[in-house]
């Protein structure tokens, strides 16, 4: 839920052509969820340990992440 919840706030705060439906959105948020929990826990900000305000924060954020790389990288292969 968690995923599903942080990959769709990324997708409204970058809105973009970017792959994908309520599936992917559900992966891109999972996987920002690890990496944001991942730059919390590294900065001393706290983990992603549940459905709460802060977790919701640090998976936006790495999903956010996640998306600015995916769209730096398909521009570097097109070009």
């Amino acid at each position: 839920m968690l995923g599903l919840v942080a990959g769709a706030l990324a997708k409204l705060i970058l809105p973009g052509d970017d792959p994908g439906g309520i599936v992917v959105t559900g992966l891109i948020g999972a996987a920002g969820g690890v990496l944001g929990g991942f730059i919390g826990s590294a900065l001393g900000w706290g983990a992603v340990d549940g459905l709460n305000l802060g977790s919701i924060v640090l998976a936006v954020i790495g999903a956010i992440v996640l998306l600015i790389a995916y769209r730096v990288l398909r521009r570097r292969g097109a070009g």
